[in-house]
């Protein structure tokens, strides 16, 4: 009785971090490549404090949109690096924009912001907005999505802070997006 209930837990934790890794790890080499010229889709979620961001807040900006959760370690390695990437872009145009996998919500994620200091706007994800952007498989999944609103590449696991600078630039430098002319009134 004592062994089976022993093989039980091995087994158990075997499971889990099988899952773990699944969650965390590429699954092949092509996640990585970019979806060239994609519109990225429109997604509304909401804010650790209950207010409502979407994607057109962020129009003529490039957004570092990044799927992840706060008990994902390779997530929490790249934090760091989102916020260096706010602080040094943001005035040039940069959105890194945190979705949430969390299924505790705004409980964890508001602690967890303020020991990491994330500088970025992080929402609560849901099944809905994951699927939207082809099923987010793996976490961390980050999709890099130009000023006019065109995913330029995808990564699946952790992402150096180098790549993503080399990634961001060419993109940061095209001419903002004009906001579109609103018709002129009528007396």
């Amino acid at each position: 009785m004592k062994l089976q209930l022993s093989l039980t837990r091995i087994l158990s934790t075997l499971t889990a971090a099988v899952l773990l890794a699944v969650l965390t790890v590429p699954t092949r080499a092509s996640d990585s490549k970019p979806i060239a010229g994609v519109t990225a889709p429109a997604w509304s979620l909401k804010d650790v404090d209950g207010k409502t961001v979407s994607s057109a807040d962020f129009k003529g900006k490039v957004v570092l949109l990044d799927f992840w959760a706060t008990w994902c370690p390779p997530c929490k390695a790249e934090i760091p690096s989102f916020v260096e990437l706010q602080k040094t872009y943001g005035d040039q145009g940069l959105v890194v924009v945190g979705v949430s996998l969390d299924e505790e919500g705004a409980r964890v994620l508001k602690p967890f912001m303020k020991q990491f200091g994330i500088n970025y706007p992080v929402v609560l994800g849901d099944l809905k907005t994951a699927q939207a952007f082809g099923g987010v498989r793996s976490i961390p999944t980050t999709f890099i999505i130009s000023r006019d609103g065109r995913i330029a590449g995808r990564h699946v696991g952790v992402v150096s802070k180098a790549d993503f600078e080399k990634a961001i630039k060419p993109l940061l430098a095209a001419a903002p997006v004009p906001a579109p002319a609103k018709p002129a009134a009528r007396y």
